[in-house]
């Protein structure tokens, strides 16, 4: 039996995910995956079918979300990340493609908080997580192609 895990956004939109397991599968959600998801709706129908799911997700205890120390982890991982890509770029930061740093922020409070409820999140950026994983330690990744086998 596999253990609790959840799914990174990118994993939901590169394989069209719309039918979620429930709680008793042992899959979470993640309210930071719900976020990214809502604000990329394509309608408003779509929004709300992400609504009911934050809802429904929350009423049984398996919505992951990011509590006060958690916010606090991400705040510092994101400086390490930053200062290291410094370091690599000789002490001056390059410009990130618009959208990057939000994105590793989005990833950076998913990780954080899954580690807090022991879930391992399914990925398809793997170099990111892998990243992520160096200053959060404990925290649990797979590959997509491996969980979902291919």
């Amino acid at each position: 039996m596999k253990g609790l895990h959840t799914y990174d956004t990118s994993v939901i939109i590169s394989r069209g995910l719309s039918d979620f397991p429930d709680g008793a599968d042992r899959f979470l959600f993640s309210s930071v995956v719900l976020l990214e998801l809502s604000a990329s709706a394509k309608d408003d129908a779509q929004r709300k079918q992400i609504d009911r799911l934050f809802r429904e997700y929350a009423k049984d205890n398996s919505l992951i979300y990011p509590d006060l120390n958690d916010w606090q982890l991400a705040s510092k991982i994101l400086y390490w990340l930053t200062n290291k890509r410094r370091k690599e770029q000789g002490g001056k930061l390059a410009k990130l493609v618009p959208g990057v740093s939000q994105r590793m922020a989005m990833d950076v409070l998913l990780a954080v908080s899954s580690k807090r409820w022991e879930a391992t999140i399914v990925v398809d950026n793997w170099v990111d997580f892998k990243a992520i994983q160096h200053y959060c330690k404990g925290l649990k990744i797979q590959r997509a192609t491996d969980f979902f086998g291919g």
